[in-house]
């Protein structure tokens, strides 16, 4: 045998003496004391132990989790017009929810939405929601950090928000306030046929017409006609708007048929808008797929909450499309949007009818260049003000009920 042989065998031997002493090292531990934890897990159980909801004027449900830890989370679950049915489907839930650990955000969303065996729809979804809003508003608030931290943290400081003229004079109006995008709709006399004429058209054009003109070139306005323009009519009217540039054009036809909304969206170069009636990562799937919008709208109290909603972005992130969060809703909702938006990198802007005032103990409040700051407290990073909200407590808000003037037959609204 050669030395270099020999030099080879003794390398091998050190090397296996050596790991053959840590194994057995592994094998065999010293002894360690380690403390008894048992008090400590103890320490740290919490456990929901009651769900309430109350009907808030002008048309929403606020939603509170209490738990045993004393800590309340708060939460949206509205479905517009249909406020009893949803607080019935919370009633229904909160067995399931009663003395479980609030933190287990995606555990309860999953066992919620597929226990229920028929998935999905809009009363589930929008109980869901809320209910996802009131538990990362606890995990929150039990661990001292906002929202947004336990997602990611932020990706911005500050969030642009819209407000909303119908026309030149309330324009006029949200640039003095700050504003520097609006939402508006189709201006009409009576709500639109099947297929319109020059006269329907023109009315409605003129009216986005004054309204860029009062807003000036550097005013972003998006324009919603509400899932309630026919498709024939939605091409007619997208056509004429083109020239004035809208920032979308938002439900420019029912959403059932994505087919059909694609159909329009490949007919024009303005973004298409769409989402309010949209619900959980899987409505949207073909919505992205299909390419029959271009801006995402997940609603934070139907879509399926925080939760189902910072998944739909990162889906539509890998098709360039931005979120912009509807929510004609109150506070709560708001506040789920902002956190939502500072943990997201493709966010466009958010959508507001209330910054708080009369429901908050702080409200939102509207920046110079048109923001609003993210929330910086814990949990959502709110506190609702229950002397102010007591004379607002209870409503009962219906859907409106339109039909055709000449005919009488039911047109959507």
């Amino acid at each position: 045998m050669t030395s270099s042989e020999n030099s080879g065998i003794s390398r091998r031997t050190a090397i296996q003496s050596v790991l053959g002493a840590a194994g057995a090292g592994m094998m065999m531990p010293k002894p360690v004391d380690l403390p008894n934890l048992d008090h400590m897990q103890e320490k740290s159980k919490v456990k929901i132990t009651k769900l309430e909801t109350f009907l808030v004027k002008p048309r929403w449900i606020f939603l509170k989790i209490h738990t045993d830890a004393g800590v309340t989370g708060l939460g949206e679950p509205l479905l517009e017009g249909r406020a009893l049915t949803i607080q019935t489907a919370i009633k229904e839930i909160e067995p399931y929810l009663i003395g479980k650990d609030p933190r287990q955000v995606q555990h309860h969303w999953q066992a919620i939405y597929r226990h229920a065996f028929y998935r999905g729809g809009p009363i589930l979804t929008s109980a869901l929601s809320g209910i996802d809003q009131a538990l990362w508003d606890i995990k929150g608030k039990l661990l001292n950090v906002p929202v947004y931290e336990l997602l990611g943290g932020p990706t911005r400081d500050r969030v642009r928000i819209y407000g909303r003229a119908a026309n030149a004079d309330d324009m006029k109006k949200r640039v003095a306030e700050g504003y520097t995008v609006i939402k508006t709709g189709v201006a009409k006399q009576n709500p639109a046929n099947i297929v319109e004429n020059r006269k329907f058209i023109k009315y409605a054009i003129d009216n986005f017409a004054s309204l860029r003109e009062a807003g000036g070139d550097g005013m972003d306005i998006g324009i919603d006609f509400h899932g309630a323009i026919s498709p024939q009519t939605a091409k007619l009217l997208i056509k004429e708007l083109e020239p004035y540039q809208p920032m979308f054009i938002e439900e420019p036809c029912q959403c059932q048929n994505v087919e059909l909304l694609a159909d329009i969206a490949r007919g024009t170069h303005l973004p298409i808008a769409t989402g309010e009636r949209v619900f959980t990562k899987w409505g949207f799937r073909e919505i992205l797929e299909k390419g029959a919008a271009s801006i995402l709208q997940p609603d934070l109290c139907h879509a399926g909450g925080i939760s189902e909603v910072r998944i739909i972005a990162g889906m539509a992130e890998a098709y360039y499309a931005p979120i912009a969060p509807h929510n004609p809703m109150g506070p709560i909702s708001l506040a789920s949007g902002l956190h939502l938006a500072a943990s997201i990198p493709n966010f466009l802007v958010q959508e507001q009818v209330s910054l708080g005032e009369g429901y908050l103990k702080k409200p939102f409040k509207l920046e110079k260049d048109g923001t609003v700051l993210i929330p910086t407290g814990p949990g959502l990073g709110i506190e609702l003000d229950e002397n102010q909200i007591a004379d607002k407590m209870g409503h009962d808000w219906k859907n409106p009920e339109t039909y055709n003037a000449l005919d009488g037959s039911v047109v959507d609204w």
